[in-house]
């Protein structure tokens, strides 16, 4: 490519080779070629005038694609279709009466796209195994470390960490579940001509229906599908389209809250994510250490979500049984929204497998906040040794604000303890307010809430640390 030429940041930059590979030339032109033979062969077995021998010629370069000649051809007919026929007709002369037989462009566009997108599903599936994999291993690691859990990023009660990687494997295992589900859901369109009914194909069969849909069987059982749509126009309804959209969206969304909180934390300096010995973070100033991973994560992902409006709208637009409005803006959308999933996921593996943890920092902020935590439990064992519950609930209050007020100025360690040992009305429960609390005795359920979900959610199969990932080389980011 000339250096004058736009290339897509996915191909040069974000990408793995393997879904690059799955959107290009060679493997789109490639399907067409194996669709063409499957249709011969099926065609010649159900006793139409084709030879084995221009079977057998289809066959013997389907992976022999000319791109020079279809391209010159495609310049000349303005029909990519029919380019390829003619470049294909060249080289097998032979068969060249009966590549298409019978057939419309979208047989080989539209089950084209449907092999990509059933195969992109699949790999998308496998990457998200390998994320779940190693925030399932974090998860286990950090079960019982005691961490400040927010509401309106505000401090709340005590979580753990384990618990808080837990959410964000809770949604990956979702966005695992839906992807495998279409994926094996994913339906061939087959042979249907012009307007779906398969007229063309009834005619070529003398009227033989049953040999018509028996021809759809066989082709779809070749390309490896265990059944056709029956209810379909001359192109597969774009709802599959619009479906495929919403669960790589699904992803995105997964990997943006990820990648928020992983930034918030970082932000506290509880958690970072990996930096390399000689990564730059930033080119004016030396010192930063920026979570660019993170930030790159969120970028992509809000692109990726919002090419499930693009998939709607298409599908909302369609005319009766086929128009070509779609076909431009596909060619743009669809590999684009699985190049996406693809980056996003790599980058979401290599912060998940590789993110630093600073316990003395989570322990320090742990602190400065815990005081406020325990008050429930003050309030409570004051009420049960005779007091007002009303009035020691306002004094609480005033006294927590206080403390708060003087966090919020500088102050260096959290008072309240102090406060309200020295208040007469508290003076039930000094003992309690003269004692460290501990974090471990705040976090409820969480340590336990970790064992349960990850012995009773993940699904079997993940893959084990060190097993080779789908994109390729070490993790990361």
């Amino acid at each position: 490519m000339s250096h004058s030429d736009y290339e897509s940041p996915f191909s040069s930059r974000y990408s793995s080779r393997a879904m690059r590979a799955l959107f290009g030339r060679r493997t789109k032109y490639g399907a067409w070629r194996k669709l063409w033979a499957a249709l011969a062969r099926a065609q010649m077995e159900l006793g139409l005038p084709v030879t084995e021998e221009q079977v057998a010629e289809l066959e013997a370069t389907v992976e022999d694609v000319d791109f020079e000649r279809a391209a010159e051809l495609e310049r000349e007919t303005r029909h990519e279709v029919m380019a390829h026929i003619r470049a294909w007709g060249e080289q097998c002369p032979k068969a060249a009466p009966i590549i298409h037989l019978g057939a419309t462009s979208a047989f080989v566009m539209d089950n084209t796209d449907l092999i990509q997108m059933r195969e992109g599903l699949r790999l998308v599936a496998r990457e998200l195994e390998f994320v779940a994999a190693a925030l399932a291993r974090r998860a286990r690691e950090y079960a019982r470390l005691p961490v400040l859990g927010y509401t309106h990023f505000r401090p709340a009660q005590l979580t753990t960490l384990g618990k808080r990687i837990t959410l964000w494997l809770q949604d990956f295992l979702w966005d695992l579940r839906a992807v495998r589900a279409l994926a094996d859901d994913m339906p061939f369109l087959g042979m249907k001509g012009a307007t779906g009914t398969q007229a063309s194909v009834v005619q070529l069969f003398g009227g033989d229906a049953e040999k018509a849909e028996e021809l759809d069987r066989r082709i779809a059982e070749r390309m490896g599908f265990s059944r056709t749509l029956i209810a379909a126009g001359q192109t597969y309804p774009r709802k599959v389209d619009s479906r495929v959209y919403a669960v790589l969206a699904g992803v995105a969304q997964s990997a943006s809250k990820f990648a928020h909180d992983v930034r918030l934390m970082q932000h506290m300096g509880e958690l970072m994510e990996p930096f390399g010995g000689r990564q730059v973070g930033s080119s004016a100033m030396p010192y930063k250490r920026n979570p660019m991973a993170c930030e790159r994560i969120c970028g992509l992902s809000r692109f990726l979500i919002s090419l499930y409006d693009n998939g709607a709208f298409t599908a909302a637009t369609q005319w009766l049984e086929r128009s070509l409005d779609d076909s431009s803006n596909k060619r743009v959308a669809m590999p684009q929204a699985f190049l996406a999933a693809d980056a996003v996921l790599r980058l979401v593996w290599g912060v998940a497998e590789g993110f630093e943890v600073f316990e003395e920092r989570i322990a320090a902020n742990v602190k400065m906040q815990l005081p406020f935590m325990a008050t429930e439990e003050i309030l409570m064992e004051a009420v049960k040794r005779g007091g007002d519950r009303q009035r020691l609930h306002e004094r609480l209050r005033e006294h927590s604000l206080a403390a708060a007020e003087r966090l919020a100025r500088g102050a260096a360690d959290n008072d309240l303890f102090a406060r309200l040992a020295a208040d007469p009305a508290f003076a039930a429960v000094r003992e309690l307010l003269e004692r460290e609390p501990d974090p471990a005795s705040y976090v409820g359920l969480a340590p336990r809430q970790v064992e349960r979900f990850l012995a009773e959610e993940l699904p079997d199969g993940l893959p084990a640390p060190g097993e080779p990932s789908p994109w390729g080389g070490p993790t990361e980011v």
